[in-house]
């Protein structure tokens, strides 16, 4: 037999396809284990509280099956109209996913929006997985009796000790879904690591270097658009983005001095998105100011979420 005979792994076993949504409190690490799992970025990260947005899809290929990892907003207990659309994003993407993954910050053990997630998911039914995530140079035992506490509150069908930030456990988690999740075609071709758009995804890629170049400057309420993406014969692409700020004063914070800070923020999205689409980009950064942000029904469109929850 050639190696060009040999069945690809594919080919070896009927093939898996499954979502998996990926839940937990701001900041607990769940974007980082996604772009972990998934091996690649798909979703942007930062210190900053509710980085992300909405629902971002992150491919996986385990032999015959396909993971989907849906990364969701950070549940928290919500205020203004946007933060209830998030949290609704969330949840909604908890129920209609096959499995559900618990991502808890073990530095930060249970609080009282880990034991208000708990809560909802026993009262909707679901049974998921449990990730201790940044475990590192905590104690076994207190690790132990933290997992005994969690599973008291809801059972999981199974608990990992992890980091996302090394990568340490990451590959049983994966390992585990791919086992599990339902039969089915693949939804997505096999070299493809997310749907998430490229001039969304160019726009998260900005909006990620406003958070860590900014977050003692700006509140988490900036966004960012991509207006125009053109092709250019010489197989780069002009990229133009439009940053949304709240008031005049922040526009100029964004500005910076003679534009510096606008110019190092755009070197710094401009290198990545090199990388990721594997060709030159030309991107321009341009600041606007909409006091109406967080109430334009056509900015949550463009996100993913509801603006009537």
């Amino acid at each position: 037999m050639t190696d060009l005979d040999c069945p690809s792994p594919a080919d070896s076993a009927p093939p898996r396809c499954g979502f998996v949504a990926v839940i937990g409190a701001p900041n607990a690490g769940k974007s980082t284990l996604v772009n972990r799992l998934v091996g690649s970025k798909v979703t942007i990260v930062s210190p900053k509280v509710q980085t992300t947005r909405s629902r971002v899809r992150g491919i996986a290929m385990v032999g015959d099956a396909q993971v989907v990892f849906v990364d969701t907003p950070g549940i928290f207990q919500p205020r203004k109209r946007f933060d209830r659309a998030m949290v609704a994003a969330a949840w909604e993407g908890a129920l209609e996913a096959d499995l559900v993954l618990l991502v808890i910050d073990a530095h930060k053990g249970i609080t009282a929006e880990v034991e208000e997630i708990l809560a909802k998911l026993k009262a909707t039914g679901r049974r998921a997985l449990l990730a201790l995530n940044k475990v590192d140079a905590l104690e076994r035992s207190r690790l132990l009796e933290m997992a005994s506490r969690l599973d008291a509150a809801l059972p999981f069908e199974k608990v990992f000790m992890i980091s996302a930030l090394t990568g340490s456990g990451c590959d049983d988690v994966l390992a585990w879904l791919a086992e599990r999740v339902p039969a089915g075609p693949w939804m997505f071709p096999e070299d493809e690591v997310s749907d998430l758009p490229q001039r969304l995804l160019a726009a998260e890629i900005t909006r990620e270097k406003v958070f860590l170049q900014l977050h003692e400057e700006l509140p988490y309420a900036a966004a960012v658009v991509t207006e125009s993406w053109r092709e250019r014969a010489d197989g780069s692409v002009r990229i133009d983005q439009t940053v949304l700020v709240q008031r005049e004063s922040q526009r100029a914070i964004f500005l910076g001095k003679g534009g510096a800070r606008i110019k190092a923020l755009g070197k710094a999205a401009r290198v990545e998105l090199s990388e990721i689409l594997e060709r030159p980009v030309h991107l321009f950064l341009h600041v606007k100011v909409n006091d109406r942000l967080w109430d334009d029904r056509d900015q949550y469109s463009e996100w993913g979420l509801d603006f009537d929850v």
